[in-house]
């Protein structure tokens, strides 16, 4: 069995924002050459995320104004107990839990074998510095 492994590093300069990272997804697959496998891929901070949708502008500025609907951003620590600690990010938590760590994609014939419409996309909640995610990639 193969196994590649790869960090990719994002550095979304808003407090909020979502990056397609299918294109780079499918290029780690075509490096590894696992033709028929898993791809794992998850957000390594834990107030960004990693999912699976459809990659429609509209969709993605839903996801945004329900996310601050649900957890608003607020620094100050009477709403969020976390930001008593001198956090100010305890809305960004609650965003990640809410949409997610990791994707676990097939591959088969060495391509990501996703359903109509999907795409993975990095999720952001507390930009303005560098985050990893980890792809590994695991097969034959």
């Amino acid at each position: 069995m193969k196994s590649h492994t790869e960090y990719l590093t994002f550095n979304v300069p808003e407090r909020m924002g979502f990056l397609n990272i299918t294109p780079r997804l499918e290029s780690i697959v075509a490096e590894s050459g696992v033709q028929e496998g898993l791809l794992l891929c998850n957000a390594m901070h834990i107030t960004a995320s990693v999912f699976i949708n459809d990659d429609e502008p509209g969709l993605l500025r839903d996801y945004g104004k329900w996310l601050e609907e649900l957890a608003p951003f607020d620094p100050s620590p009477e709403r969020y107990h976390h930001n008593r600690t001198g956090e100010d990010n305890a809305d960004a938590h609650h965003k990640r839990q809410i949409m997610g760590r990791e994707v676990v994609v097939a591959i088969t014939e060495g391509k990501l074998d996703f359903g109509p419409w999907e795409q993975v996309f990095y999720g952001e909640f507390d930009g303005r510095r560098a985050k990893r995610v980890l792809v590994k990639v695991i097969g034959e």
